[in-house]
């Protein structure tokens, strides 16, 4: 039966073979029959270039079967899988300091200081660490010559909340050990600096045959709002008042800061004005929690209101990132039916609110499922997350500041008045800025200014000159050339370049520039960095490079990590899943996640008069004077986009 079963896959896939890049044939060999007929399916409409122009169900079906094969194909663990006795999750009805004891049957996944995964296995680049030199690519390629922004879709708050995300998610451990990029002679008079020093990532050996070494994430990659909260007891200790449930937070809204002016929050690393009144907004949003909770489970202590606050305070922040901020970064009606569909199902809103969850991930959607799901591999963030979360070109050159003493025009537009330059809004310089300016000026005046655009030649010059920070915010000596580094942290952790980046996630491979991009003046760049060789183009380049999909604010290729990662974050999590319920979050509490749905609903609740008076948008992360969009009677699953 088993040789029977052998002679049918072959049989198939040397069919299969005709129809299918030959880049893939070996992928597909290794794919079940069923999943390389689906893959078939899916590479033949990816050579039509059309998923996108489909009608909405059919889109959410080409994105479903993706992300399927993408689930048994893309994830590779990094380390030993844990042997020994299973924990009882009973025994920990609430999220951890350190991010222990959420996978059921894998106590430390999760958890601070745990490998980075993979979905795509790893390129030894060692031999190619400065091939192109990174600051000629950074020079050539990626340096601002002129601020190119989104338009309405995108604002600075959106900027900012991706930044708030990293801060929650993923850091790298480094080495004790620098070494030093020097600009070559050919780009050294367009560089802001002619050298510089930075920590080598630490290598990490996993004891494991197939992926051999590895890096360590200090961050807990769980939703589990650690940007407001740490990653281990230490620094939660810090941000508490013991009192309450509460966390830390000044009279005016803003965060506190300690003895050397750094915000006392749960990250503080490489951070600025944008990402500190978000994690305040979100402390008052904890705080609020437990006044809740408090009034009505009087039985409740200062311990018991802190956990049940987490946990509602990560749902909102998790659900606003999925159904609010990412509808905007991808603004098409298929997106905005999928997102939705991962927090409610195809079934809805009204239908959950009211039934509750029915049926598997499809009808009754990712969040509330009967038990997690991590397809075999330990829960992690990868590398390939980080390297396609690389947007520091979404931030400008200045933040342009609002009278909101004046009267709104019809658009609920302020009068500008200052512009700061925004290395002024970064680190300890900049919470004394921001101290200045106040929350709702500076929320207020985000919300009116367009993002900048993930573009070549968008990447802010003020990062190429930048002081970078350690793990508790205090300034390093050394200055660094941000956009350099990222091109060399990719090729470091050995990430796959860009073509073979696409190879792996079973997207067409490029064989000329021209199939990158049709702009010519970036075509020509390109092989004048690059010359004709398609394969050492690096992943940065090639992202900002890539012609978009219409609405979309990244590259299709980001698109596919975000479209694996993004339904895994909630579905491995318990919290999102098994123990997404009145029980764990309190009957209050599991109200307060499922009658949020956007980030406007938080600065309702805490500032109702500033969205009344100066949001006209529909969402807080586009620009805010922008008209609400048009009622639409057609439903959402039967239009065809435009």
């Amino acid at each position: 039966m088993i040789r029977l079963t052998e002679l049918i896959k072959k049989l198939s896939s040397a069919s299969l073979h005709r129809f299918i890049h030959q880049d893939f044939h070996e992928a597909v060999d290794r794919m079940t029959i069923i999943d390389a007929f689906l893959f078939l399916i899916v590479h033949s409409i990816d050579k039509l270039g059309l998923w996108h122009r489909l009608p909405v169900f059919l889109g959410l079906l080409y994105l479903s079967v993706r992300r399927h094969l993408h689930q048994e194909y893309s994830l590779f663990n990094v380390g030993r899988s844990p042997t020994g006795v299973r924990y009882n999750p009973a025994d920990y009805p609430y999220r951890t300091a350190d991010g222990k004891y959420n996978e059921p049957f894998n106590e430390g996944a999760g958890s601070q200081g745990t490998f980075f995964g993979r979905n795509v296995l790893p390129v030894n680049q060692k031999d190619k660490l400065k091939k192109p030199d990174p600051m000629v690519v950074a020079t050539r390629l990626l340096a601002r010559k002129k601020f190119i922004d989104t338009g309405k879709q995108f604002n600075m708050i959106a900027a900012s909340w991706i930044q708030f995300m990293i801060h929650d998610w993923v850091d790298h451990l480094e080495e004790t050990e620098q070494i030093e990029l020097v600009a070559p002679k050919e780009v050294a008079n367009q560089c802001p600096l002619k050298s510089f020093r930075f920590y080598k990532t630490k290598e990490v050996p996993t004891g494991f045959w197939d992926i051999k070494s590895g890096a360590l994430n200090i961050r807990t990659p769980w939703w589990d709002g650690s940007a407001i909260y740490g990653s281990n007891e230490k620094r939660l200790h810090k941000v508490r008042t013991f009192k309450d449930g509460k966390l830390k937070i000044s009279e005016d809204g803003l965060l506190l800061h300690d003895q050397d002016g750094i915000a006392v929050s749960g990250d503080v690393r490489n951070s600025w004005a944008g990402v500190s009144i978000l994690q305040a907004l979100f402390v008052k949003e904890h705080n609020a929690v437990c006044d809740t909770l408090k009034r009505e489970y009087k039985d409740l202590g200062d311990e018991e209101l802190y956990r049940h606050a987490r946990l509602v305070t990560s749902a909102v922040i998790a659900k606003v990132h999925t159904i609010d901020w990412t509808v905007e970064l991808l603004k098409t009606d298929t997106l905005l039916a999928g997102m939705r569909g991962n927090w409610y199902g195809l079934l809805g809103k009204n239908f959950k609110d009211k039934f509750g969850h029915v049926g598997g991930a499809i009808l009754g959607g990712v969040v509330g499922l009967k038990k997690p799901e991590n397809h075999g591999v330990p829960y992690s963030l990868t590398e390939e997350f980080v390297s396609v979360y690389r947007m520091h070109s979404l931030l400008p050159d200045y933040l342009q500041l609002r009278d909101i003493s004046a009267a709104p025009d019809s658009h609920k537009s302020p009068p500008s008045t200052d512009k700061i330059p925004m290395p002024s809004l970064i680190g300890r310089g900049g919470e004394k800025t921001l101290s200045g300016i106040g929350f709702i000026k500076l929320m207020v005046s985000m919300g009116h200014q367009a993002s900048g655009a993930l573009e070549p030649w968008n990447y802010p010059m003020w990062l190429r000159d930048v002081v970078a920070q350690d793990v508790d915010g205090m300034d390093r000596p050394d200055h660094v050339d941000l956009a350099a580094l990222e091109v060399y942290r990719d090729r470091e952790r050995n990430v796959a370049r860009y073509n073979e980046f696409r190879r792996a996630l079973l997207l067409i491979p490029i064989s000329k520039w021209e199939d990158v991009t049709d702009d010519q003046e970036v075509i020509e760049a390109l092989h004048e960095v690059y010359g004709d060789e398609v394969e050492e183009l690096d992943l940065l380049v090639g992202l900002m490079a890539e012609k978009k999909i219409k609405g979309f604010a990244i590259s299709e290729t980001a698109f596919i990590i975000f479209l694996l990662m993004a339904t895994r974050r909630l579905e491995a999590d318990r919290f999102f899943t098994s123990n997404f319920n009145e029980e764990t979050y309190t009957k209050k509490g599991f109200e307060w996640v499922n009658s949020t749905e956007s980030l406007k609903d938080v600065l309702d609740r805490h500032y109702p008069e500033m969205t009344a008076k100066w949001m006209n948008s529909a969402s807080a992360f586009s620009v805010w004077d922008s008209p609400p969009p048009s009622p639409n009677p057609i439903p959402l699953l039967f239009r065809v986009p435009k």
